[in-house]
């Protein structure tokens, strides 16, 4: 393998701010889907099982991608993957504009999954690459850094999603029964217009950003993606590290996804603070925001605090706060549940470079791993929704809260050295 020069190193690591702009792009219209649940399950008088689909699809994506995904960057390299992810989540935005033509549910779920799998793509390149631009002991604060920008687009979608698609309310879709369905289906396109808006917009700036990264696809990066063999099996049980990294990032995006899709319709429950639609779609600003705000904080704690010691703290703490969420009613349990964003801010970025510490050429195959980890978020919302269908919103919130106490477990594992990775072979 050829070695890379510090030139080449340098000219990499002006990459970095244009690799953070994909972070607060792809966190941007994932949160968007927040805000956009609420919207279907008025308008297709769904359960709150039925509308965790829109997260199952989405995240579903993580579970079919993933892999080959990894495969993809080990043939093609970080940049151009880049650029064929932001062209898969622009397909799947612009697949906005035919759902709503449809008015059907499935067309909605269908767009998120192809969109969702473009942004598999750029989270198994970009999480990786932000890693190796630069010096190894201070990967986990970079990485930390570039997710917060993650968060700042967290932080504004909510915001932009109540204007665009929750400022005409939540008017509960007529009764089939007393409809024709032409005139159902003319209703919900109607309704559902408003929903396309931002993806097509998202779907612009994808274009501009591919356009970008291809002109760079020849730019070196150290050390390039290698393909690799064997067994996920065997891989996994070589790197208990990274398998038990895997775990914890299902359940921490299970955990993180849950609260944010259920946030909007909480907050509106008159045990809490009554709040229309709108206002409690802009309130969850201030979950995301707390993320947005640990992050920056985070990136400054890891440059003298081990990574496994801070990750214990946040996610014991943000286990505490969804359970006393849970049990309290008023402001106290809408403070409580938005503070929690604060605590999840580093989870992520700690829990994977945790996870691919000292993994070298693997390094691509083990964020491939991780991302398809990622699928928790299709599967742990659909838990809580049933427990909210079989129970209350607050019951719900005891689901994520298990999540982070697993996490917390983790976090000291790794900080005691019970699950060191193993070195690769010479």
């Amino acid at each position: 393998m050829a070695q890379t020069t510090s030139a080449d190193m340098s000219a990499s690591r002006r990459l970095i701010p244009l690799v953070v702009t994909l972070f607060f792009v792809w966190g941007f219209a994932t949160v968007l889907v927040d805000t956009l649940i609420p919207k279907l399950k008025a308008l297709f008088l769904l359960s709150y099982t039925e509308v965790m689909l829109t997260q199952f699809c989405f995240f579903l994506a993580y579970l079919v991608v993933s892999i080959p995904a990894g495969w993809l960057l080990a043939r093609i390299g970080y940049l151009r993957g880049i650029v064929a992810g932001l062209l898969l989540m622009a397909i799947g935005c612009l697949m906005f504009a035919p759902a709503v033509l449809l008015g059907v549910y499935p067309g909605f779920l269908a767009a998120l999954f192809v969109m969702a799998g473009g942004i598999t793509i750029l989270q198994v390149a970009a999480n990786p690459l932000v890693a190796i631009l630069g010096q190894p002991e201070t990967s986990s604060s970079r990485l930390v850094l570039a997710q917060a920008f993650n968060s700042l687009g967290t932080t504004i979608a909510p915001i932009l999603g109540s204007v665009l698609i929750l400022s005409g309310g939540l008017s509960q879709a007529p009764n089939p029964a007393t409809l024709s369905a032409q005139a159902l289906e003319a209703y919900r396109r109607t309704e559902a217009y408003a929903t396309q808006l931002p993806f097509l917009g998202i779907a612009a700036l994808l274009a501009v950003l591919a356009v970008a990264f291809w002109w760079l696809r020849r730019r070196p990066i150290a050390p390039p993606p290698q393909a690799v063999t064997g067994g996920a099996h065997s891989f996994l049980i070589d790197h208990p590290r990274l398998a038990l990294g895997a775990v914890s990032i299902f359940l921490y995006v299970g955990a993180e996804v849950s609260i944010g899709s259920l946030l909007i319709n909480y907050l509106m429950q008159g045990s809490t603070l009554a709040l229309d639609a709108f206002s409690a779609g802009k309130l969850v600003s201030f979950y995301w925001g707390g993320a947005m705000v640990g992050r920056f904080i985070g990136s400054a704690v890891l440059m003298r605090v081990r990574a496994g010691t801070v990750l214990a703290v946040c996610a014991v703490a943000a286990a505490a706060l969804a359970a006393i969420s849970s049990l309290s009613i008023g402001l106290a349990a809408a403070a409580t549940i938005l503070g929690v964003g604060l605590f999840n801010s580093i989870m992520f970025p700690t829990i994977f470079t945790l996870a691919i510490e000292r993994l070298g050429e693997d390094t691509p195959r083990g964020s491939g791993i991780l991302c398809l980890a990622i699928v928790g978020g299709a599967i742990v919302p659909i838990v809580t929704g049933y427990v909210a269908d079989h129970g209350d919103l607050a019951v719900a919130l005891l689901v994520p809260a298990v999540c982070y106490l697993w996490i917390a477990l983790y976090g000291a594992m790794a900080r005691l050295g019970l699950i060191d990775a193993r070195a690769p072979a010479a």
